[in-house]
């Protein structure tokens, strides 16, 4: 099975490469901005363009070409996901928010010797990319060997750091389906997630708001355009950056230790995005990503050959009983943790009792699709 895998790596370029980024960062925002100014929404028509383009703006001679074209598709994708009701009219790129551009991996043969534009060598850890050449890296230590096929590559800066990320195309091998376990999960506004087998995981990342409300407020003292409001702005953006990777990492540890430990894993079809707009949860759901820890096993699972079962939206699971099954419709009250069945008398917890819900109900729906898969002829 082929799968598509990106590699995210830490940059260390010398002031020419940075100088040359910058360059390229500030063209492709250029050449996005020009083409939605003069509405041009077709691809290929705006490609055909550059050309002249750049006999006029000569500093588009200087950085890779294929970073432009690329803008251009952006451009492209913005325009379909507006028609299609997916989101806003492209709006123009600001100088010092949007900061990447992508560029493609371009095969050439010569003299029988096959030629890539993006090289990666974890041995000298450095990568080659177009215009750039040979630029330091540093990332995944237990890693030797890079035998894969690369299709594109994604260079960013932020809080004045650079970043590489490789988008790959790998051949992995599945192992045969073998479900001997099965997991619930109820994810949590509060805490994270808490599982059928009684294990509660905590969201152990916690912002520093009150220094965040210091160097915000030390930020609009600043003048615009002074040394001092740059030096105030990349400590937001490093102290942003820093519980953004701390979160990243706490979410795939979770994440692989249910791939590792479950065959089935059934959670629940939260729409997240209605749940946004109620602004006493809002805060909630943006230091817990519900959304990215569904996708996140949507994806591993399907790597490893394991099955994400998603329940109804609707479906009861804290109120019913997972003793009897008694629906008890006092349990909407979210301030209610724990309840005792009126029918059975059983004292559950309403967080543990959701997960096993979730799990029965997952159950029920893996077995459903195995009889009809074997109805089907």
């Amino acid at each position: 099975m082929k799968i598509y895998k990106s590699y995210k790596f830490r940059m260390y370029p010398n002031k020419e490469q940075e100088e040359l980024i910058n360059k390229t960062i500030g063209s492709c925002r250029f050449i996005y901005n020009y083409f939605l100014d003069k509405k041009v929404s077709n691809a290929y028509s705006g490609i055909k363009l550059i050309p002249e383009l750049s006999k006029e703006k000569t500093f588009l001679k200087e950085v890779d070409s294929c970073a432009l074209r690329n803008s251009v598709f952006n451009l492209e994708d913005a325009y379909k996901r507006y028609y299609k009701n997916l989101g806003g009219f492209p709006k123009f790129k600001i100088r010092g928010i949007h900061n990447s551009y992508k560029t493609n991996n371009i095969k050439s043969t010569y003299k029988g010797k096959y030629n890539n534009s993006i090289k990666l060598n974890l041995k000298n850890k450095t990568i080659t990319l177009p215009k750039l050449k040979e630029v330091l890296i540093r990332g995944y230590r237990n890693k030797k060997n890079f035998n894969v096929v690369i299709k594109s590559a994604v260079i960013r800066k932020g809080a004045n750091k650079y970043y590489v990320s490789v988008l790959t195309e790998e051949d992995i091998i599945i192992q045969p389906f073998k479900p001997n376990r099965i997991v619930g999960i109820d994810l949590e506004i509060k805490e994270l997630l808490v599982t059928s087998h009684n294990e509660k995981i905590k969201n152990t990342i916690k912002f520093n708001e009150k220094r965040l409300k210091g160097l915000q407020s030390g930020l609009s003292r600043c003048k615009s355009g002074s040394k001092n409001r740059y030096k105030i702005k990349l400590k937001i953006q490093r102290l942003f950056m820093k519980i953004k990777n701390a979160r990243k990492f706490l979410l795939h540890t979770i994440t692989n230790k249910l791939i590792k430990e479950n065959d089935i894993i059934a959670v629940e079809n939260l729409d997240v995005k209605s749940m946004r707009q109620n602004h006493y949860i809002a805060k909630c759901l943006t230091e817990n990503p519900i959304a990215e820890i569904i996708r996140v096993l949507n994806y591993k699972t399907n790597w490893n050959n394991k099955k994400l079962i998603e329940v109804d939206r609707y479906y009861p699971s804290s109120q019913l009983c997972s003793v009897c099954s008694y629906q008890n419709k006092y349990v909407k009250n979210l301030s209610i943790r724990t309840w005792q069945c009126p029918q059975c008398g059983h004292i559950h917890d309403r967080d543990l009792n959701a997960a096993i819900n979730i799990m029965l109900e997952g159950l029920k729906i893996y077995i459903k699709t195995c009889e009809r898969e074997i109805m089907t002829p």
